[in-house]
């Protein structure tokens, strides 16, 4: 047995440990990037914090999720503003934009000299800006990951920009930033993390120490989401969710994911769908066609136990069996009221486009038995 476990140098969580944001971005120096989302309410109480403690704001605003054009835009602010950190407060987008230009910023050339698939894939070299990832949603864990997913609608396609120098210096969660999410981005982002929880526990890279984080993470989503998606003011239901996506993004930095994520990655670039609500369609349906492929295939696996443990998590049944848990996750999903590509935009005649570049994706990887054609066909077929 071998593996490795990194992430963010250090880790604050707990309700109203936002009020530090400013103390925390002192020690780094007097001005900072201040990259941000949509929210002028939150916005204005993290720049009134840095003003308080004189540190100089430049703010850049992401809207969407982060392409090839937005990360170099909000590089070559800090680089020419010369920013000290990067303090980035928003969802996954807003913290991808935030880490990748926090590095791309340290490191010469331009974006695609190291981007994955469309790039030349070269190592970033020298550490990035001292980032501080402060997550408003419950979802991606993306401020304790090493990487950044970037859209390219020229290349129509989403790929990643990967190093161990990403890790943001300070990862930031304070439950409460999440209680203004509606039903449906609750919904969308909770799946999101569950997904980051399942795939690593049945990855072909699991390990003892993401094991442990994914049992955790699993139980408390399992009980947490569909109370945060009801009742948004649910003080216990957020805080557990919240530490379900941080635990998912500690889970997916140091195991791999699945077919979900194989197939997230095309599908993110060719409709314009939210990367959660894209796992959210394909996620009970990976499930059900692995079930059936390591009981066809594989039934001695040890990956094959792992979807019994799966079921007895989600339903705190130790005799639960793995049918009984692809029973579970397609009713928590209609609960949720969790969309399907149909409805997400991707057209039938694009399926077999999906297919072929999803078998190329390094997510694709880590799933537990290698999938046929006919078996991802099935998948995208139900999630249609």
């Amino acid at each position: 047995m071998s593996f490795e476990f990194a992430t963010a140098r250090r880790i604050i969580f707990g309700p109203e440990t936002s009020k530090q944001i400013a103390s925390l971005a002192k020690q780094f120096g007097g001005r900072v990037l201040l990259v941000c989302g949509r929210s002028a309410e939150r916005t204005a109480a993290v720049k009134k914090q840095l003003k308080d403690q004189n540190i100089a704001v430049v703010q850049f605003q992401v809207k969407h999720e982060p392409t090839v054009e937005i990360i170099t835009q909000a590089a070559e602010l800090a680089r020419g503003q010369d920013c000290d950190a990067v303090i980035a407060a928003g969802g996954g987008s807003v913290i991808d934009t935030g880490k990748a230009a926090a590095v791309l910023a340290t490191n010469p050339g331009n974006l695609f000299d190291y981007l994955e698939v469309i790039g030349q894939g070269n190592p970033l070299k020298i550490p990035a800006l001292p980032c501080i990832a402060v997550p408003t949603t419950a979802g991606t864990g993306s401020e304790v990951t090493k990487n950044a997913v970037i859209s390219s609608p020229e290349h129509g396609v989403k790929v990643s920009l990967r190093s161990d120098l990403m890790y943001p210096a300070i990862a930031l969660v304070d439950p409460l930033l999440t209680y203004s999410l509606p039903p449906d981005l609750t919904a969308t982002t909770g799946l999101d993390a569950f997904t980051q929880l399942i795939e690593p526990f049945v990855s072909v890279k699991a390990n003892p120490l993401t094991d442990a984080l994914c049992r955790e993470g699993i139980k408390r989503a399992s009980r947490a989401l569909p109370r945060a998606f009801k009742h948004g003011d649910d003080s216990q239901a957020r805080e557990d969710m919240c530490l379900a996506s941080l635990l998912s993004g500690l889970a997916l930095a140091n195991a791999k994911l699945g077919a979900v994520h194989g197939f997230a990655g095309p599908l993110g670039g060719m409709i314009s769908a939210p990367h959660g609500a894209i796992c959210a369609a394909m996620l009970p349906y990976v499930i059900e066609i692995n079930v059936k492929a390591l009981k066809a295939r594989a039934p001695d696996s040890p990956l094959t136990a792992r979807f019994k443990e799966l079921a007895e998590l989600f339903t705190s049944n130790t005799s639960a069996e793995a049918d009984d848990g692809v029973v579970w996750i397609k009713e928590l999903c209609r609960i949720l009221a969790a969309p399907h590509l149909e409805e997400l935009g991707l057209d039938k005649e694009d399926f077999s486009t999906v297919i072929k570049k999803a078998k190329k994706s390094s997510s694709m990887k880590g799933n537990p038995i290698e999938l046929t054609d006919e078996e991802l066909s099935s998948i995208i077929k139900a999630a249609y």
